[in-house]
């Protein structure tokens, strides 16, 4: 095999809201951490065992503001990304590195009214629309679908 594959798919919970940072020419990044956790239960104590990992999410532009609209703290959320490296020096002037999930897709998980963080707001969320070219896509793949299994 020729090529090489970056890709990520991550259902989890955000660990906080979106903080968004905007920069000159209107690009805007969104960044929020999502928790996944494994459960398993310890054969010798019986005892059921919950780790958590923690995620960088980083979202761009128009994304960036969806999410930051829709998406709070302790939402379920899917994530579809890349994994990327930043490296930077700390202020000891050692080199310092961080692995993000650059997003490229989601889906909202958590049902519309049901945020974590909405429950006493009063506020209405509500998932935005998939685009005319996102539903013609999911229709040619819906068609392709032949499959007997």
């Amino acid at each position: 095999m020729s090529g090489t594959l970056n890709k990520v798919m991550l259902i989890g919970h955000t660990g906080d809201d979106v903080k968004m940072h905007y920069f000159e020419g209107g690009n805007s990044l969104g960044r929020f951490p999502l928790a996944t956790n494994e459960t398993y239960t310890n054969k010798t104590t019986n005892e059921r065992v919950t780790n958590t990992e923690w995620h960088n999410i980083v979202v761009r532009n128009k994304a960036a503001e969806i999410c930051e609209k829709y998406l709070k703290k302790g939402d379920m959320v899917y994530i579809e990304g890349r994994l990327k490296t930043r490296k930077w020096q700390d202020d000891k002037g050692l080199d310092r590195y961080s692995t993000e999930i650059h997003c490229t897709d989601f889906t909202f998980l958590t049902p519309k009214g049901e945020s974590a963080s909405n429950n006493n707001s009063g506020q209405n969320t509500q998932k935005p629309q998939p685009s005319a070219e996102q539903q013609n896509n999911n229709s040619v793949s819906d068609e392709e679908d032949d499959l007997p299994f």
